[in-house]
């Protein structure tokens, strides 16, 4: 099982980074997780919708470029569905029995991602309504990802 979490735009806050480095530390127990940065567009300080749709255009491809074949793809997006850990836990473990053994997460950048590349995705999830910057989405996710393998496992991490 491994965990390839794509993300626009690089993590330069040594909290986020250290917050990250652990989780990533903690899944070596679990099959592993991944990290890929893309580079996010440079636009300019007001842009217009189509310099927007052409930024997300273009990080989409260079994400495409990164999934792997067969693998499950999951974008985090506002608009997607909102999932207890409890519920996560059991949707990965689902897809796991189904056959899955890689699951791609997308997080975007400023701008989140390109409508194409959501409808592409096997599932849409949000962390929430509220909006969060994508640097601590990045370690809300990999917590998540390892709280979900820990309730799989039946350990005590999730009481």
């Amino acid at each position: 099982m491994t965990y390839n979490i794509i993300a626009v735009g690089k993590l330069k806050e040594a909290h986020f980074k250290s917050a990250c480095d652990e989780y990533l530390k903690r899944m070596t127990s679990c099959g592993g997780a991944v990290v890929t940065e893309i580079p996010e567009q440079r636009l300019p300080d007001d842009p217009s919708d189509g310099e927007i749709a052409s930024a997300l255009a273009k990080e989409a491809a260079a994400i495409r470029a990164k999934i792997p074949k067969n693998a499950f793809v999951v974008a985090m997006c506002i608009e997607g569905q909102k999932m207890s850990s409890e519920m996560l836990a059991k949707k990965i473990s689902a897809l796991k029995n189904g056959g899955a053994s890689n699951f791609v997460f997308l997080i975007g950048g400023s701008f989140g991602l390109d409508e194409d590349l959501k409808k592409q995705a096997g599932l849409r999830l949000s962390m929430s309504d509220m909006t969060f910057p994508h640097h601590l989405a990045r370690v809300m996710l990999l917590e998540q990802i390892y709280r979900a393998e820990k309730i799989i496992q039946g350990s005590r991490y999730h009481k």
